[in-house]
């Protein structure tokens, strides 16, 4: 909505020098003494510098200007005065939200992404810092552009920089409840479970290579699932146990989830692989929803079978889009994480698709793609910052403490 009485009475002041405690306090004291009305006012500290601005009308500008400046020598700080300013700029319609992330974020990504936004139409609005460790994530506030056309340039310039980037529909659409779905093997956990019971009939390799050509793309996925798991056949039951208990999960995968419950969020896992080991895995973590296929058993040893249908690439968009539908979730309030060719439909599905060192075909076809070996880094492209994770985090310990629980 635009206004009708634009004020253009208005003095800009922009303070900038070392930060110190109580600066905010003391320019806005001094400023009760002149009638002063603040109309806008925004703050950036990085690095112990401050960068602090004012809009701001006075009932005697003169004197004003003059003791800002007094101030302003006193702390030393530079002091920018732009007298008669309006307060009718809007942000430009279409806006989004531009989120970086990197072990260090290259200068020429940086460049490269701003050049895209400003070729599209569009302006950075604002800038902050969500994460420095362990990897580096900035986000963007961007307004006046086209989310899809803006995503698809910027995904080919995160390809070609090493730096990974998304681009997401900023406003209401970034709030609220959602669901978030993520595959298994290679992204919840770092093994592949059918490698890990190949290895008990002595066939990790065979069964390693078709798993490969699967993920690629190169194999269908159902036939491939049924040749890996005839090699199985006569497996005793109790390996089951043995390759739970080997699991390992991917770092920041505890985190991850633990953050998404604590906001409301609803978790769910759908896997190519086994419900014998994904179902006590979700149940482990907190996750609501498993969807996976099922071993054929008889006297106690595995057939070389499974049950039922496969879970599919097909199948894993289907559950997703069955979670969705339990939790009353729209599609577009849903986000899908996987690495393999088998993941393309359910992240194609999700309002967000994120590959996670995935395989080249995902992430050319996914909405965003993390390259660092962090799960929870996700949650820095739903625009949560580490300092909400670790406040969060200490809430949890002190809560346990109080109550005698211990951590």
């Amino acid at each position: 909505m635009t206004n009708d009485n634009p004020r253009t009475d208005l003095i800009g002041l922009t303070f900038q020098g070392t930060d110190f405690p109580g600066l905010f306090h003391e320019l806005a004291d001094a400023m009760t003494r002149f009638g002063v009305e603040i109309i806008d006012v925004g703050q950036a500290v990085l690095g112990g510098s401050i960068t602090l601005s004012f809009l701001v009308s006075s009932q005697h500008p003169e004197d004003f200007e003059v003791e800002m400046r007094r101030l302003a020598e006193l702390r030393g700080l530079s002091l920018t005065l732009t007298p008669g300013m309006a307060d009718d700029v809007h942000r430009l319609p279409g806006r989004a939200v531009v989120t970086l992330l990197a072990d260090t974020v290259p200068a020429e990504a940086l460049a490269e992404i701003s050049a895209e936004v400003v070729h599209h139409g569009g302006n950075i609005d604002r800038v902050r810092r969500l994460a420095r460790t362990p990897v580096t994530a900035i986000e963007l506030d961007v307004s006046g552009v086209e989310v899809v056309e803006l995503r698809r340039r910027v995904a080919e310039v995160s390809a070609e920089s090493g730096c990974d980037a998304s681009v997401a529909a900023a406003g209401l659409a970034r709030r609220g409840r959602r669901l978030v779905v993520m595959d298994v093997d290679s992204t919840l956990i770092q093994d592949e479970v059918i490698e890990m019971l190949a290895a008990h009939a002595g066939r990790e390799a065979e069964v390693a290579e078709v798993t490969e050509r699967a993920m690629r793309g190169e194999l269908d996925f159902a036939e491939s699932l049924h040749a890996r798991v005839a090699a199985l056949e006569g497996l005793p039951v109790e390996v089951l146990d043995d390759v739970r208990a080997a699991i390992r999960l991917t770092p920041g995968a505890r985190t991850l989830v633990r953050t998404l419950k604590r906001l409301g969020f609803t978790v769910g896992v759908v896997s190519g692989g086994f419900i014998e080991v994904v179902r006590p895995l979700a149940d482990e973590l907190g996750i609501t929803y498993a969807q996976a296929n099922t071993l054929e058993v008889a006297d106690g040893k595995l057939t070389g079978r499974v049950l039922g249908e496969v879970v599919d690439r097909e199948g894993k968009a289907r559950a997703l889009a069955h979670f969705a539908q339990n939790e009353g979730l729209p599609l577009e309030r849903t986000v899908a994480i996987g690495d393999g060719a088998n993941d393309l439909d359910m992240l194609a599905l999700a309002g967000l698709g994120v590959a996670f060192n995935a395989k080249p075909v995902v992430r050319a076809q996914a909405d965003a793609a993390v390259n660092v070996p962090y799960l929870d880094s996700v949650l820095f492209l739903l625009g949560i910052s580490r300092e909400d994770i670790e406040e969060a985090d200490n809430l949890d310990v002190d809560s346990a403490a109080m109550s005698g629980t211990g951590a």
